[in-house]
C-alpha cells in the first residue's frame, strides 16, 4: 500500500519549516543541506506491483504484519518465526513466519528509551535472544534465556557487555553473530566526536567479542573488543557469501556510508566523512547524501547489499563483485512505504523489511508500522 500523495507533500512542508528552524544537528537523520549531486547513480524503481522481482530489483510480495509500534531490532527464530523488538515499548513480540500472529514476550528488564535509544538490535543463538540495549548509565548487550524450560517466554537479562557510551543520539545499536559464530556490535560515538578515534571507548566501533562477552580471538588490539574504529554511528551490519564483513553508516551533513570492514582499520570519523581520500582512513565503497539514505540496517542477498534508509524512505541496493563494488547503487521502494528501519535475508533472494513510521520522527498512518515480505534478484 503506497502511503498517500497528500500526506507527503504536507510532511514535507513540516520538514522544510522545521529545518528553517533548526541547526545541521546530529540525530540518525538529521535535516542537514545535502549537496545538489550524488557521486553515485541512483536509478529510482517502484516493483511493488508485480509478485516477481525483475532482474537486479525488487518485488514487495506481500505484508507479514502491522500494528508495530517503534520497531528496531529483528531476528529469526530456528524454524522461521521472528523477533521484533520495540524501541520504546521496551518489549520484544513473536512474529509468525507464515500467519503474521503476534505474540507478546513481555517486556525487557532495565531498558530506558529516550532520543534514539531504547530496545535496539537483537540477534538469537543457542536458544539465547542477545539484546542491544540503553540502561540507566550505559549501553549494553544482554542476552536471555528463550525456549525449553523457559516456554514463549524470556530469561532473565544476563550482561554480556556493559560500558558501550550512550547518549540521546548516536547509540548504534544493531548486533549480529558471524560467520566466525562470534558477536558482533556496532555502536555510535554519542554525540562526543572524539570517541571515534580513542581505542579504549567503546563508542563509534565495531566490536567483536565471544558470545559471553570476552575479546575474541583474533582481535586487532589485544584484549579489547575494539574491530575497527573511526565510526559516527553504525545500524547496519551485514557479511557477504565470502564472509566479508559490511556496514552502514550515519555521515553528519554530507555523506552516508557504505564500508567494507576490515580489523584494526580507521574509518576516519571525525576527520573524514564520506570519499576523503586521506591517508590512514579507509574510504567507503559506496555513499550518499543524507538526504537520501540515512542508512540503518543492511542485509546481503543475490549478489548485493540491501540498505534500509530512514530519511531517504527507500531501499538501495549496492551491486558487488568481490570486495568492490560492481555498478551504481539503486534505489526502489522510494516514498513508499516511508521510513525503513531493518532489514533481514532470509534466505535464497527473500528479504523481511521493517518500516519505522513510529518512531518519533514519521507521520504513522493506518497499519504502520509493518514487517514487509520482499522477494530480490
Amino acid at each position: 500500500m503506497s502511503r498517500p500523495a497528500v500526506v507527503k507533500a504536507l510532511w514535507g512542508a513540516a520538514v522544510l519549516v522545521l529545518v528553517a528552524g533548526c541547526s545541521s544537528g546530529g540525530t540518525e537523520d538529521r535535516p542537514g543541506t545535502a549537496p545538489p549531486t550524488s557521486t553515485s547513480a541512483t536509478a529510482s524503481a517502484s516493483p511493488s506491483g508485480s509478485a516477481t522481482a525483475p532482474a537486479g530489483g525488487v518485488a514487495v510480495t506481500g505484508t507479514l504484519t502491522e500494528g508495530l509500534k517503534s520497531p528496531w531490532g529483528l531476528a529469526e527464530l530456528p524454524g522461521g518465526d521472528l523477533l521484533v523488538s520495540s524501541r520504546d515499548e521496551r518489549t520484544i513480540t513473536r512474529v509468525d513466519g507464515r500467519t503474521g500472529a503476534k505474540t507478546s514476550l513481555g517486556e525487557v528488564p532495565g531498558v530506558v528509551p529516550g532520543g534514539e535509544g531504547g530496545l535496539m538490535g537483537l540477534a538469537v543463538r543457542d536458544g539465547w535472544v542477545y539484546a542491544y540495549l540503553t540502561a540507566a548509565s550505559d549501553n549494553r548487550i544482554v542476552r536471555m534465556r528463550y525456549g525449553g524450560a523457559e516456554g514463549d517466554r524470556l530469561g532473565v537479562p544476563q550482561p554480556v557487555l556493559t560500558g558501550i557510551p550512550k547518549g540521546t543520539v548516536h547509540n548504534g545499536g544493531r548486533i549480529a553473530f558471524g560467520p566466525d559464530r562470534m558477536l558482533y556490535a556496532g555502536t555510535g560515538e554519542t554525540g562526543r566526536t572524539g570517541l571515534a578515534q580513542d581505542r579504549e571507548s567503546l563508542g563509534g566501533k565495531i566490536l567483536r567479542m565471544t558470545p559471553e562477552g570476552r575479546p575474541a580471538p583474533g582481535n586487532p588490539f589485544p584484549g579489547s573488543v575494539v574491530y575497527s574504529y573511526g565510526h559516527r554511528n553504525v545500524q547496519g551490519i551485514a557479511w557477504d557469501d565470502q564472509g566479508r564483513l559490511w556496514a552502514a553508516e550515519f555521515g553528519q551533513n554530507t555523506w552516508d556510508e557504505l564500508n567494507l570492514v576490515e580489523p584494526g582499520k580507521n574509518y576516519g570519523w571525525p576527520e573524514a566523512e564520506g570519499q576523503a581520500g586521506k591517508a590512514g582512513f579507509v574510504d567507503p565503497v559506496a555513499q550518499w547524501p543524507t538526504s537520501e539514505a540515512s542508512p540503518s540496517g543492511i542485509a546481503y542477498a543475490r549478489g548485493a547489499i540491501w540498505m534500509a534508509g530512514l530519511r531517504g524512505e527507500r531501499l538501495w541496493r549496492v551491486p558487488l563483485s568481490g570486495a568492490e563494488r560492481s555498478g551504481d547503487p539503486q534505489a526502489f521502494l522510494s516514498e513508499e512505504y516511508g521510513r525503513l528501519r531493518t532489514v533481514l535475508a532470509g534466505g535464497g533472494g527473500r528479504l523481511w523489511l521493517v518500516t519505522s513510521e513510529t518512531d518519533g520522527r514519521g507521520t504513522p498512518g493506518p497499519g504502520d508500522d509493518r514487517i514487509l515480505r520482499l522477494e530480490v534478484s
